[in-house]
């Protein structure tokens, strides 16, 4: 090919790649405005989507701002519905500590007709001993007030509106409430008397009878001492005689006596190493001190936590190391006329840890137990024994 065709073409390559330039730029530019359509598509959703979002976050926080106003008001009703219950279960308490369950018609000795001195011995039977324990009528948890451990009561033959309170398993002290109500007040110990002993207490087996504290005071040996709550000096006192002594209960290993009193008197529960498995029961008489009768029961120690006395049959209580149901599951009757087929085997509502104490009160017939800390009430339900 010639020079001059070479000149002829170029103009031709010229233009060609001009028009392909053209449309080049075209598709680039066709390209860029979908691109850019894109864009703004994808800012105008996620505008509104933050519109939406932010939207329903305002919504949502409005909710919130209700329920929790809701919330507050339904808090404030429920603690105004928890005074009101308060104060009306202690003031039930107060009637109930003004009328006693039991001083009805269906008691078995009136002191009225009694001499003076016959009456003073005999009128803690307030009940026809043909009863027996059926179950657990009711539980009521009163309050929580100080240790794990302790003791609380009421004198079991004397006045019934005063609450004695034994703090921990060692001390020398003791709280009394003129009533109910006062201890359950939420500052129970501003409310309280102190009442100083001349020797320091051990364990949680302690009574309140007849206007008389009698506790257990431990140096070397065991000793019962009776104390007079009135004039606050110790009336007798009596080494137990009994060598060797062991925790009573498996599971309250700070009790070695436990003093007890039912419808028939004054009862002691120990244990020793002469009979190392099972607990022993002993009839007090009060006055002196001495004991009238020692038996050896079945009722095993291990895993027992407490025990109580009614109408002379030993009612042991049984539960496990790790927290559960409280059970009577030994019933020793000392007179032999509770048959085994009848003696009830109670269950106990129990909802914290392990009784340190449990303390029956024969004119009420219901028990004071503390359950890690908690002070409770049981109410017992009665029934007719079926003699052997």
């Amino acid at each position: 090919m010639g020079p001059w065709r070479c000149l002829l073409l170029l103009p031709l390559l010229a233009v060609a790649l001009r028009a392909q330039q053209q449309q080049f730029m075209e598709y680039v530019e066709r390209r860029l405005t979908l691109l850019e359509e894109r864009i703004s598509q994808w800012y105008e959703q996620s505008s509104r989507y933050s519109t939406e979002l932010r939207d329903f976050k305002n919504q949502v926080l409005g909710m919130l701002e209700t329920a929790e106003k809701e919330r507050e008001a339904m808090r404030s009703e429920a603690e105004s519905a928890a005074v009101r219950v308060d104060r009306l279960e202690r003031e039930v308490d107060y009637l109930e500590t003004m009328a006693p369950w039991g001083d009805g018609p269906g008691c078995c000795i009136t002191p009225g007709l009694l001499s003076p001195a016959r009456s003073r011995s005999a009128r803690v039977m307030y009940h026809d001993c043909s009863d027996t324990i059926g179950s657990v009528r009711a539980m009521k948890i009163l309050k929580r007030f100080g240790s794990t451990s302790g003791l609380w009561t009421k004198d079991a033959a004397g006045n019934l509106e005063k609450i004695y309170v034994f703090d921990g398993t060692a001390n020398d002290t003791v709280y009394v409430f003129p009533r109910m109500r006062e201890f359950t007040l939420f500052s129970a110990t501003r409310k309280a008397a102190r009442i100083k002993l001349p020797y320091p207490w051990v364990g949680t087996g302690h009574l309140v009878y007849d206007g008389h504290l009698y506790y257990i005071r431990q140096q070397g040996s065991f000793q019962v001492i009776k104390f007079n709550l009135a004039n606050k000096t110790v009336v007798d006192s009596s080494v137990f005689p009994a060598e060797e002594q062991i925790p009573v209960f498996g599971l309250s290993p700070f009790t070695y006596i436990e003093v007890a009193a039912d419808e028939e008197g004054l009862w002691a529960i120990y244990a020793t190493k002469e009979n190392e498995k099972n607990i022993c029961l002993a009839k007090l008489d009060p006055t002196s001190l001495d004991i009238e009768q020692m038996w050896d029961t079945p009722c095993p120690r291990e895993n027992a936590e407490g025990a109580f006395v009614v109408c002379g049959a030993l009612h042991v209580v049984y539960n496990t190391r790790l927290p559960s149901r409280s059970r009577v599951q030994c019933v020793f009757d000392v007179s032999g006329t509770l048959s085994p087929e009848d003696a009830s085997l109670v269950y106990f509502p129990k909802r914290y840890g392990s009784h340190s104490s449990m303390k029956y009160s024969p004119r009420e017939r219901q028990i004071y137990a503390w359950d890690d800390g908690y002070q409770i009430i049981y109410r017992m339900e009665m029934k007719k024994k079926l003699e052997v």
